[in-house]
């Protein structure tokens, strides 16, 4: 192993292991089984030549420079069992606070590990959050809750703010993208909060929940979401960027009228988690 940044583990190809596949080659450096290097593949989390490589299949030659993050070597092996903050609470719902790689619904989610964590069985996530965005999820108790809050949901009456860090530097103060999605009108609000040489530090309210409809949109105007493997470059040229092991996006506010008793508010809000901290300073842009 050659050093580069201790946030990154970096292997050079030699001639024998030349023509070993991403997934053997990394279980072997790793001493993880194929499963977990395949996770990593998966996860896009793995840089040959400074280029995003997601296929566990792919071939590697002699002199190929093999990376990825340090905080990622035991990905996709049996992790400790997952733990939820909760923000807010009362007798129909609760905001938690979603770590990143948790998905919101399904098995081994948010929803199942809550309803193990507090003994509440019916609880639902009202909306959904893409698996390595953390932050406000909104679950209901029961089935009444849930339909009201859905029903609500379609009305567009909920503040729904997010803090982002974009790669290069956001030269308005604010501004709007209103560019459909999947053929749905999707309108995104963006304040710059800070701005360094190569990122930059935003807040972003919707008016729409279109599927992935932040990371879209600030990939069509060129400022993608740090740790995006999937709309932002698939080119490492800023070698820190292959030390950010998820998307930087975080679901910090959310408000809105709420469901069940008329005239009070649900707010919550949940701070930077330490992953997007380390990550503005990387860049500058935090203490």
């Amino acid at each position: 192993m050659k050093e580069k940044s201790p946030a990154v583990m970096a292997f050079v190809v030699s001639k024998v292991e030349s023509g070993q596949s991403i997934q053997v080659f990394l279980s072997l450096k790793l001493s993880i089984s194929k499963r977990a290097a395949k996770n990593l593949c998966d996860d896009k989390v793995v840089w040959v030549n400074r280029r995003s490589v997601w296929m566990a299949h792919h071939l590697l030659h002699q002199g190929d420079t093999v990376e990825v993050p340090s905080s990622v070597k035991s990905k996709g092996e049996a992790a400790p069992k997952a733990k939820v903050r909760v923000l807010i609470e009362d007798d129909f719902y609760l905001v938690a606070d979603k770590p990143s790689g948790l998905i919101s619904v399904g098995e081994n989610s948010v929803e199942t590990v809550l309803r193990e964590q507090t003994g509440q069985v019916t609880l639902q996530a009202v909306h959904r959050l893409d698996r390595d965005t953390t932050g406000c999820l909104l679950l209901a108790k029961n089935a009444a809750a849930f339909a009201a809050a859905v029903a609500l949901f379609k009305t567009r009456r909920v503040s729904k703010t997010y803090q982002a860090i974009v790669s290069g530097k956001f030269d308005r103060s604010a501004s709007t993208v209103d560019q459909e999605l999947d053929g749905e009108r999707a309108v995104s609000h963006i304040q710059r909060e800070a701005v360094s040489k190569d990122a930059s530090f935003l807040k972003v309210k919707i008016e729409t929940g279109r599927t992935h409809q932040i990371r879209r949109h600030l990939a069509s105007i060129r400022h993608p979401v740090l740790g995006d493997r999937e709309y932002g470059f698939k080119l490492a040229r800023d070698p820190r960027l292959m030390t950010i092991p998820r998307h930087m996006l975080h679901a910090s506010g959310l408000e809105l009228p709420h469901p069940m008793l008329p005239g009070k508010t649900l707010k919550a809000h949940s701070p930077l988690p330490a992953d997007f901290r380390r990550c503005l300073k990387l860049f500058e842009m935090g203490k």
